[in-house]
């Protein structure tokens, strides 16, 4: 892993931190461990369509795209676990949540990109697949080159 890649997940990590201090966060290896706990936390992905049509993480379930129109079927106090690409849009998604009441909210650091950098599985449907959508030719970078998609 070069110096740069470490120092950009590095700032932007922090950037998140300092932009949404009230949203509480946790690595991909905390995640990986309460995944296997019962009960699991509910995971909201906050990309788009497109980018969770190619794959996200195990059980996840795409984020409404318009939170004041959601009515929710679950109890405010389910655990929680927001995701995106790296972090930023599932920051917002997680501090709205908690501006609707949603008491045990975390966003995972470094979401979808880190999580699949460090080699845990990704899924289409419930299939798992090698590939995640890099979002962009940018953020991508954050993305191992073998992760992927060229969609």
């Amino acid at each position: 892993m070069s110096l740069l890649h470490t120092l950009s997940w590095a700032t932007l990590k922090l950037l998140i931190r300092v932009r949404f201090p009230q949203v509480k966060s946790l690595t991909v290896a905390e995640l990986a461990a309460w995944l296997n706990q019962s009960p699991p936390p509910l995971l909201l992905d906050a990309r788009s369509p497109m980018e969770y049509q190619v794959s996200h993480l195990p059980n996840a379930q795409l984020a409404p795209a318009n939170l004041s129109n959601w009515q929710p079927t679950i109890c405010p106090t389910q655990p929680i676990v927001t995701y995106c690409s790296v972090g930023y849009r599932s920051a917002v998604l997680a501090n709205q949540l908690r501006q609707h009441g949603f008491q045990q909210v975390w966003n995972l650091e470094g979401s979808i990109f880190e999580w699949a950098n460090a080699g845990y599985p990704v899924y289409r449907q419930q299939q798992q697949v090698g590939q995640v959508h890099p979002y962009n030719a940018l953020w991508g970078n954050l993305l191992r080159a073998e992760l992927r998609s060229p969609n």
